[in-house]
């Protein structure tokens, strides 16, 4: 998992605890060497603060228009040499709020024996180094996620776990929240309860998390839980294979027990001032049949007074890449968001809403796939219920996964042939900030202060020096 100094992150096989990452293909090596060879001036000493930074991405993005003979990113060759230039075209005003962020614990480990169990018998070629897990920490969160990019406001959820036996549970999850309010970032986190309704107790437990915890939305896994006994799973498996034999307990949110049982104590919780919001990781499953958003449609148009935020937006690990919807493909990826909508009734501007963490880090060096995602997630939610997040900090800080996407554009040909929209600058600051400020109440101006004047600043202003000169001298 570790970054490497010689290539932006997007352009390297990163991981989450969810996926397991996409080998470069050809045409990103490609992509590359021609980013490469537009900066073979630079230093051997300056190159990792090259490639962390602005000139970094816009070379990367310019190796990707020139191996691809489109230009799918607004960036002119000489953002790759001079930062003025890479300011311009990938820099901007948009306020930034990433509704997906996660970090680790830094317990210890060894006392859980679940979640190593996991990692170790399932993905020994994906988690090659558990010691390093903990390094998923606060410190580092605040490094990726505040401190290193323009993100103004943040949610913090968690992936599920057995019990203790995960990787933040809610109590920590507020408590982050409180700490850095107490710390001077006020207005900058808010917070997720994680909620599984197959764990006897849960359901009840949802209002106290209302007093206590403040959530501003429930995190829920449809996927159900992992198998963590090591004797299950075969050295060779891989993470397809282990996806839909080795889970358990799965569920969906149409589900007349758990799925409604759920939704009706959010509905009633929603009465006396809970939230409103149930996110759902949907995607980035192996295509395990409870990974499927099929059942947003029908729980979106059962309860009408709740608002779902389907998280990865139904976006699969394959190697053939998405194009256009068609029925003969709609049980692929995000196209099955689409499926359920239309089936439903469920145009753009309802109650449902399509969240872009780990997706667009992972259709970024497939821009032909992102124009086809961010096309069909633009027609069917539409332009005010598409959601900036990163799925971070797996990825690193997430300033390059910010600048690339103001740099992108859907080819006027695209637009044509299958209806998309263009990117517009009003459309990349609703993703961006606007959509979820509206959705969780978020006042933009305030978080624009807030970023702009509070404790972080000074530290980011030292990294942002650093970044340019060095090490003072």
């Amino acid at each position: 998992m570790r970054i490497r100094s010689d290539r932006p992150s997007f352009m390297q096989p990163l991981h989450t605890d969810e996926h397991r990452g996409r080998s470069p293909s050809t045409q990103v090596e490609r992509a590359i060497l021609r980013a490469q060879d537009l900066v073979d001036t630079v230093s051997t000493s300056r190159q990792e603060r090259f490639w962390s930074g602005r000139q970094g991405t816009a070379a990367a993005l310019i190796g990707i228009n020139k191996e691809l003979g489109v230009q799918f990113y607004a960036v002119p060759d000489e953002a790759a040499q001079d930062i003025q230039a890479a300011n311009e075209a990938l820099g901007g005003k948009q306020v930034v709020i990433d509704v997906q962020t996660h970090y680790v614990a830094d317990r210890d480990l060894s006392t859980a024996p679940n979640l190593i169990n996991m990692y170790r018998a399932a993905m020994p070629s994906w988690w090659n180094g558990l010691e390093g897990l903990t390094a998923y920490n606060f410190a580092e969160y605040l490094r990726c996620v505040f401190i290193e990019t323009e993100t103004a406001v943040a949610v913090l959820s968690s992936s599920p776990g057995v019990e203790e036996f995960r990787q933040l549970y809610n109590e920590e999850i507020a408590a982050t929240r409180r700490l850095l309010e107490e710390l001077g970032g006020r207005g900058r986190l808010l917070n997720h309860s994680v909620v599984d309704p197959t764990r006897g107790g849960e359901l009840d437990q949802m209002g106290r998390w209302v007093e206590e915890l403040a959530p501003v939305a429930w995190k829920v896994y449809t996927l159900g839980e992992a198998n963590t006994d090591p004797n299950a799973y075969g050295p060779d498996l891989t993470w397809r294979e282990l996806m839909p034999g080795k889970w358990t307990k799965g569920w969906m949110l149409d589900d007349d027990n758990l799925g409604s049982d759920f939704l009706d104590r959010v509905s009633e919780l929603a009465r006396v001032g809970g939230p409103r919001i149930v996110c759902a990781h949907k995607g980035i499953s192996g295509l395990i049949d409870t990974g499927s958003p099929r059942d947003v449609g029908p729980a979106a148009r059962a309860y009408p007074d709740l608002k779902f935020v389907v998280y990865h937006s139904g976006y699969e690990i394959t190697e053939k890449e998405e194009g256009p919807y068609s029925e003969q493909e709609a049980d692929i990826g995000t196209n099955r968001l689409v499926k359920t909508l239309r089936q439903n009734g469920m145009g753009p501007g309802g109650n449902v809403f399509a969240e872009l963490g780990s997706t667009w880090f992972l259709a970024t060096t497939r821009p032909r796939e992102a124009a086809h995602v961010l096309g069909k997630l633009l027609l069917s939610v539409g332009e005010d219920n598409v959601l900036w997040g990163t799925d971070s900090m797996w990825y690193g800080p997430t300033q390059q996964l910010i600048d690339a996407f103001r740099a992108f554009q859907i080819p006027v040909d695209m637009q044509e042939e299958f209806g998309y929209p263009a990117l517009t600058d009003t459309i990349k600051q609703n993703i961006l900030s606007n959509n979820a400020a509206r959705l969780y109440g978020i006042d933009i101006a305030e978080a624009r202060r807030n970023a702009d004047n509070d404790d972080l600043t000074s530290i980011k202003e030292a990294v942002a020096y650093y970044r340019q000169h060095g090490s003072p001298g």
